[in-house]
């Protein structure tokens, strides 16, 4: 078989020509994990960035037929210096949460910095990162670490930081500059070279074979695109006199690692969390056991992936609701049949009667952020006074959003603060997703219940650029007990920014907030 050869971090390699793209020599045949595979081979999320010839390339959607004798360099070829630099910067400022996407932005972004030296500003970093998808974030502290401010770099304590992400994202996770570089350990990343690989097939069952190369040609994947169809509105407002209304459509959570795992005969699978929470969409992921059980079949380590698109068509969704609410607070909340969504809902609207209803679509979970008692507490804003919207988490975090001349405020009490750097990473994050929640998020799913926005870029997520500036206010003078903060600033700031827009009836408004 032909090979091509290219030069890779300052070293020549030669893979064989399977007329794959160089994501997968990349990572199945060079057994380099720092690139990652968010979307392949859609070329919209940016996880797989590297450069080539110095320039950002995105890896999935380049053949690697047009690498032979070039010169292709990761985040683990850059200078030792300049790598360890990026990587401070990053975790100094809170640009980092889970570290799957940010290997491949930190290599845009040193590209950017060779080329353009000192003239690197904002306007130049969010222009770079339109090519990237962070669902973590923000994007705000990536913008101030690559410009690398003053103000959020200093000596911390990482085990506390590592205490506040883990109350901040449900799972335990590591705070360390090498995170940012892709080293948080990861599900595939952790899986032995010669595992059996398994995909989802068309039937609903599994394709298992030597390789992923194998394996895609053999599950006949056919490539997600945007629809052309309009979003919907899967449930009806109930009739009544109601002084405001409120109904959401299908929200894609949009987590950047597709479900993945592995495991060995008898073995016990590896999580598919990893570092990320991924706002709680994955806590049923099917893929472990999966894992467990065609390893046991087989008699081999067998890894587990969901491309892009079944994580889409698999995974769980907020449930969507369609309700009202009278002068005095009670109403009714309509909402698709979850288990546990009306308990939720009752802790923090108990005067809303919730009625769930069959709902055709992608599976629901209570478990995704906020679900459900977010939904009440953003209709229930409506009759409170103009101004500040406060939310009390039924966790116990306090949150109070305002939105002031085009910028989030949000005030966060979470009793022990342990560090604010991830307290403020986190609630900019909460804010963002608000902010697109609200306004521009949305997935198409028809009558039938099949899901048809497939890519990346379909899932209305704000893009940098258009991403309001987030003030933060930490109150530090709680010593209680840690609690999380980000959950009550997302729907904080989502009823904030529902309100300035007027209270409009559907979600996402479609309005153009002032």
């Amino acid at each position: 078989m032909a090979t091509i050869a290219f030069e890779l971090d300052g070293r020549t390699v030669e893979v064989p020509d399977l007329g794959t793209n160089l994501l997968v020599a990349l990572r199945e045949q060079l057994g380099v994990r720092s690139v990652k595979d968010g979307c392949s081979p859609q070329g919209q999320c940016g996880c797989c960035t590297v450069l080539v010839d110095g320039a950002p390339r995105v890896a999935c959607v380049t053949p690697v037929r047009r690498i032979a004798g070039r010169s292709v360099r990761t985040v683990d070829g850059l200078d030792s210096d300049v790598r360890d630099g990026w990587a401070e910067a990053f975790c100094a400022n809170g640009a980092s949460q889970c570290g799957f996407c940010t290997p491949g932005i930190i290599v845009r972004l040193e590209g950017l910095r060779a080329k353009r030296g000192d003239r690197v500003d904002d306007v130049a970093v969010e222009r770079a990162l339109a090519a990237h998808l962070c669902r973590c974030t923000g994007w705000q502290t990536i913008v101030e670490a690559a410009l690398d401010l003053p103000e959020r770099s200093g000596e911390r304590d990482l085990r506390a930081a590592d205490r506040r992400a883990t109350i901040e994202g449900g799972i335990p996770q590591r705070v360390e500059p090498d995170v940012a570089l892709g080293r948080a350990g990861f599900a595939d990343d952790t899986a032995p070279a010669d595992a059996l690989v398994a995909l989802p097939d068309a039937d609903g069952g599994w394709v298992v074979a030597e390789s992923l190369h194998e394996a895609q040609e053999a599950a006949s994947k056919v490539q997600g695109r945007r629809t052309t169809l309009p979003i919907s509105w899967p449930i009806d407002v109930p009739a009544g006199e109601w002084a405001a209304t409120l109904r959401t459509t299908w929200v894609e959570p949009g987590y950047l690692e597709p479900d993945a795992s592995w495991c060995e005969p008898g073995g016990t699978p590896a999580p598919p969390l990893a570092n990320g929470g991924a706002f709680g969409a994955k806590v049923d992921s099917e893929v472990g056991a999966v894992a467990r059980r065609l390893a046991d079949e087989h008699g081999r380590a067998v890894r587990v992936l969901l491309p892009r698109e079944a994580t889409v068509r698999r995974g769980p969704k907020r449930p969507p609701v369609a309700g009202g609410i009278r002068a005095d607070g009670s109403g009714q909340l309509r909402v698709a049949r979850t288990p546990g969504i009306s308990a939720a809902i009752a802790t923090v609207a108990p005067q809303l009667d919730v009625v769930e209803v069959d709902v055709a679509g992608p599976p629901t979970s209570l478990a995704l952020r906020a679900a459900g008692w977010a939904e009440a507490m953003v209709l229930g804003s409506a009759l409170t006074p103009a101004g500040p919207v406060e939310v009390a988490d039924p966790g116990g975090g306090r949150a109070v959003a305002e939105i002031v001349e085009g910028r989030i405020r949000v005030e966060v009490s979470c009793g022990d603060v342990l560090d604010e750097v991830v307290v403020r990473s986190y609630v900019i994050g909460a804010a963002h997703q608000a902010l697109g929640w609200v306004t521009s998020e949305a997935l198409t799913v028809d009558d039938e219940g099949e899901v048809h926005d497939l890519t990346i870029r379909s899932f209305g997520i704000v893009r940098p650029a258009d991403l309001w500036p987030v003030d933060v206010v930490i109150d530090d003078t709680d010593r209680g007990e840690p609690v999380r903060a980000s959950d009550a600033a997302f729907v904080a700031v989502a009823a904030a920014l529902w309100r300035v827009g007027g209270c409009p009836p559907s979600l996402p408004t479609e309005l153009e907030l002032p």
